[in-house]
């Protein structure tokens, strides 16, 4: 039996939640349940000392990838802002569209305006590398358009396909005005040369690790990943996937989107620590959240890991039984019991 599934929530610390749902609408996503809990229970969930009011936003019938706002009385701090890509603590989430030179459209205009935005792209990179020659306006490439785009409170990778499928892997809102999905696949950032850290997700959690060997990418190698994630002549990151055990290694046509994408530096190179800006209380991008199925075997679970300021299991916002903790690379997590 299943017992756990794909990343279930990004979750948005904002102290203006109208303007925060009218910005996710327009990627596909509406509004589903609406909660609270006093400062106590937040203080026990969450170890913020404040009432907090909540929104899950659902995108179509998708069971993961979606968001909940947090509305703290009393937020921590501003969050990670527009900060860049190189830090430990650093989140963010990726999604699907089919058009996203339309999306970089209004960054260009919103950047042109005055607002707080930065954007790269959409930049092109080649998926499913086959080794053999590419002959342009002969052959159909097959790959993605990328864009970055960072704003105070929110921090999306919107990629678009070219010439491939992955059927499961994301869902487009085709009436919604920017015509994403869901969010496909979420980050992390760590540095730990032993990777002893990465071990917690797949044997404790027990998620299915996509590619056992770590995939490096090199200043040298890859143009838009050193732009994006800020590596130096000489330098390289690495990563890791881990995917819901219901997806595949070996077929894209059974590939699930839920994705939990880590990119680790080597402990050699000065990459500054956020941690405390990207947890509970703090606005912007602050957690993710994992459905499971029986949350006392997982509190069970974290309690017997390394994980570390493991609360009990207690009613969330939403009447969801939950419970957080602080996993061995010094992220927040909340996981909630979910019948998926």
């Amino acid at each position: 039996m299943q017992e756990i599934f794909g990343v279930y929530e990004i979750c948005i610390g904002t102290r203006d939640p109208k303007s925060t749902l009218k910005y996710w609408e327009q990627f596909g996503f509406s509004l589903g349940q609406e909660g609270t809990v006093s400062a106590q229970q937040a203080q026990a969930l969450y170890g913020v000392n404040s009432q907090l009011q909540a929104m899950r936003l659902q995108h179509q019938d998708a069971d993961h990838g979606l968001i909940r706002i947090m509305v703290w009385d009393q937020p921590l701090n501003e969050g990670l802002g527009m900060s860049k890509m190189r830090l430990r603590g650093n989140r963010w989430g990726a999604m699907m569209s089919d058009d996203v030179l339309a999306i970089a459209n209004h960054a260009a205009i919103a950047k042109a305006a005055g607002q707080d935005i930065y954007f790269m792209g959409p930049m092109w990179d080649v998926i499913y590398d086959t080794g053999e020659t590419f002959e342009p306006f002969i052959d159909k490439p097959i790959g993605v358009r990328e864009l970055m785009l960072l704003r105070p409170e929110s921090r999306q990778f919107i990629f678009q396909r070219y010439n491939y499928q992955i059927p499961n892997y994301g869902k487009v809102a085709i009436a919604s005005h920017l015509r994403t999905s869901q969010f496909t696949h979420v980050g992390l950032i760590i540095q730990d040369d032993s990777q002893e850290v990465l071990r917690f997700y797949d044997e404790v959690l027990g998620l299915m690790r996509f590619n056992d060997e770590e995939w490096v990418t090199t200043y040298e190698g890859n143009e838009t990943g050193r732009d994006i994630f800020q590596i130096n002549p000489g330098e390289a990151y690495y990563s890791t996937n881990f995917d819901d055990p219901r997806s595949s290694k070996d077929d894209p046509q059974k590939m699930r989107s839920g994705r939990l994408k880590f990119i680790r530096y080597p402990e050699s190179l000065e990459v500054a620590d956020v941690h405390e800006l990207a947890r509970p209380g703090s606005l912007g991008v602050c957690l993710y959240t994992y459905g499971v199925r029986d949350i006392l075997d997982y509190h069970q679970r974290v309690s017997n890991s390394k994980a570390k300021n493991i609360t009990s299991v207690e009613v969330n916002e939403f009447g969801e039984q939950s419970f957080s903790f602080v996993a061995p690379d010094g992220y927040f997590w909340t996981l909630v019991e979910k019948i998926l």
